[in-house]
């Protein structure tokens, strides 16, 4: 496996940002190549999946391209008066990746994930952008925080909302879990209630542990089963 540090212009944030991709070791199927954008929390940046977890281990014997991007801390939303973050994922990154790097550039071949703000990140957007997106993994996701004052944060979609008005016909698969000592358990709670009373299926499970990369270096190997199997991808035999 190759670890690619890219930086690149995006244009709806007007500066150079950059990511890291993940790109699979195999000269003899050369791809294109189904995606997982995995997003950061709101402590960190783009280098804290490979910091902190054994992703390019978890991903390695598969035909999958891990991007890992940043989100600075807008919650890949478009701040007002601040940035384009949503923009920039779904204008800037998106059309790059697809452009310079061997994927399947259509939803079959896109999935998203990640955890805390990234959770909130990857589901809004899966919601928001279901023709974009075939499955979407969140761990200890911030689901509920559209004009809630402790969060703080303007110009962001509510994800309740979103489910309430997504065609569940074009509903990409949804995973999403959380620590039972989380302190956002009672979102992903209400979350779940709230995707069981829409009918929009999808799967939750809770499991020990706190808001941690303990907690999410265990449980992202989930979220990339779950992906692989939407995709119809197996490991390198």
């Amino acid at each position: 496996m190759s670890v690619a540090h890219i930086n690149y212009f995006n244009k709806p944030l007007t500066k150079e940002v950059g990511f890291y991709a993940l790109l699979p070791d195999r000269q003899d199927a050369p791809g294109p190549y189904p995606v997982c954008y995995l997003l950061h929390g709101l402590s960190d940046d783009y280098t804290a999946w490979l910091r902190w977890t054994s992703i390019e281990r978890y991903v390695r014997a598969l035909p999958l391209i891990a991007v890992l991007p940043d989100g600075d801390r807008c919650w890949y939303s478009d701040v007002p008066g601040v940035a384009d973050y949503e923009k920039a994922f779904i204008e800037g990154l998106i059309p790059f990746v697809d452009q310079f790097l061997p994927t399947v550039a259509s939803r079959e071949g896109r999935v998203i994930g990640g955890l805390s703000m990234g959770g909130y990140g990857a589901m809004k957007l899966a919601l928001k952008y279901p023709e974009l997106f075939c499955s979407v993994a969140g761990h200890s996701g911030a689901y509920d925080i559209a004009g809630r004052e402790e969060f703080d944060v303007e110009g962001v979609d509510c994800c309740f909302e979103l489910a309430e008005q997504i065609d569940k016909s074009k509903t990409p698969a949804i995973r999403f879990d959380c620590g039972t000592d989380d302190f956002l358990i009672e979102h992903n709670r209400r979350f779940d209630a709230h995707l069981t009373k829409l009918g929009v299926e999808h799967e939750y499970e809770e499991f020990p542990g706190e808001h941690s990369w303990d907690y999410w270096d265990d449980h992202v190997q989930e979220a990339i089963a779950f992906h692989c199997k939407t995709l119809g991808i197996k490991p390198q035999e």
